[in-house]
This record gives structure tokens, C-alpha cells and sequence, in this order.
């Protein structure tokens, strides 16, 4: 079995090796499938992901919305911008602290919430996967994530760790 200690450099640079590179293609292939089955809602998959946040916590400050999608305002203003263009959310200045903002789904982004059901399934089944196997990969790809989060200076820095 191999170990961080026992490949060699050469192997480590091959870009079929590349974890990042299997993540960024499955991602687009991801972007592709939610690309067709959101056409229907008039949605893009990070507006739909807005959605998701709200349809599941209702009325949110904005920051709260940019944690659980880990999104930067910058990227976060332009869509709830466009939602509300579409009628499907309602943004509210707070009267208390004038640099909060609140955003919460219109009746027309509820009523969307009906509408977007069967995405889940349709994504599911698009991956060729059994749901245990699709929700196995959905907890390893959040361990992956909480151990990128945490990953130690040393490592980033570029210190090789030979333990497994």
C-alpha cells in the first residue's frame, strides 16, 4: 500500500493523481447536470443554493447566509440582488443596526420551493450512484473539507507528512 513516504515525486505530479483535479471535473460535470435540471426554474445552481438556505431557515441576516455557503459578500450581494429581481426574495435593511441586511423568500420563492422537489432525486439519479453510496460520498467530501479547514501551517508551507 502506498504512503505519503513511499511515492514518488514524479507520481505526485501526474495530473490524473491530482485529488483537486478529480474534484474540479466532477464539479463541473455537477454544474452541467444542475445547469439542465434548474432551466425549468429560471435558477443558476448558486441562486438555487441561496434558495436552499432559505427555503430550510427562512429569513436570515446575509451574513448568516454567506457562512452556511460559504460565500463572500461580494459574491453574495449580486445573487440575492438577482433573486430579488425575480420576485423570489424580499432583502430588509435592520432598523436596529443599519448595516445589517435580512433575507428572507417572497410567497413566489416559496411557492418556487414546490417546484424544485424533484431536484434532488433528479441529481441523485444522475450520478449513477444507490443513495447510500451518494450520501456515503456526501460525508467523506464534508471529513475532506473540515480536514482542508484545519489543515496544519506546516503542510500548506510545504513540509511532507510521511504518516498516514
Amino acid at each position: 500500500m502506498d504512503t505519503l513516504g513511499t511515492v514518488r515525486d514524479d507520481d505526485f505530479l501526474r495530473l490524473d493523481h491530482q485529488i483537486c483535479f478529480s474534484l474540479h471535473a466532477a464539479t463541473r460535470a455537477f454544474n452541467g447536470v444542475y445547469r439542465t435540471v434548474l432551466k425549468d426554474l429560471g435558477l443558476t445552481y448558486p441562486q438555487y443554493l441561496v434558495m436552499l438556505v432559505l427555503w430550510e431557515h427562512g429569513e436570515l441576516p446575509v451574513k448568516r447566509i454567506g457562512e452556511h455557503l460559504r460565500l463572500d459578500s461580494g459574491t453574495l450581494s449580486p445573487l440575492l440582488k438577482r433573486l430579488e429581481a425575480a420576485g423570489y426574495v424580499e432583502r430588509r435593511r435592520s432598523a436596529e443596526d443599519e448595516r445589517s441586511v435580512t433575507a428572507r423568500p417572497t410567497p413566489a420563492g416559496t411557492l418556487l420551493r414546490e417546484r424544485a422537489l424533484g431536484v434532488p432525486r433528479r441529481i441523485a439519479a444522475a450520478t449513477g450512484l444507490p443513495l447510500e453510496e451518494v450520501r456515503a460520498l456526501r460525508a467523506r467530501l464534508d471529513e475532506l473539507t473540515a480536514a482542508l479547514d484545519t489543515a496544519e501551517a506546516g503542510a500548506l508551507a510545504g513540509d511532507c507528512l510521511t504518516e498516514d
